[in-house]
């Protein structure tokens, strides 16, 4: 039996962050994660710098964590306004990796 779980739902992020810019990441357990960088528990420079104000919006990846990981590196490289325009409209982003 594998301990590896890429099978497993993940689910890709978008924070708010205070200083008004976006983060972009992927868990399995978006409650936890969310909470750890609200608290700076988390391993991740940016968000202990600039604390997250909300989730932006939320994709669950049931193909595992790989493709979480294509749709990850896809927003990072967007522009702010087109992460706004897949904030406002998430079922573009849907539509172009089958979600």
């Amino acid at each position: 039996m594998s301990t590896r779980n890429d099978s497993a739902s993940y689910w890709v992020y978008i924070l708010l962050c205070a200083n008004n810019t976006y983060y972009t990441g992927i868990t399995n357990n978006l409650d936890k994660r969310f909470k750890s960088h609200v608290d700076g528990s988390s391993k991740c420079k940016y968000t202990r710098s600039f604390k997250p104000i909300k989730i932006s919006q939320t994709w669950e990846v049931s193909e595992g964590k790989a493709k979480a990981l294509k749709i990850e590196r896809y927003i990072k490289q967007l522009s702010r306004v087109e992460k706004e325009i897949i904030i406002a409209e998430p079922l573009s982003l849907q539509s172009i990796f089958n979600l």
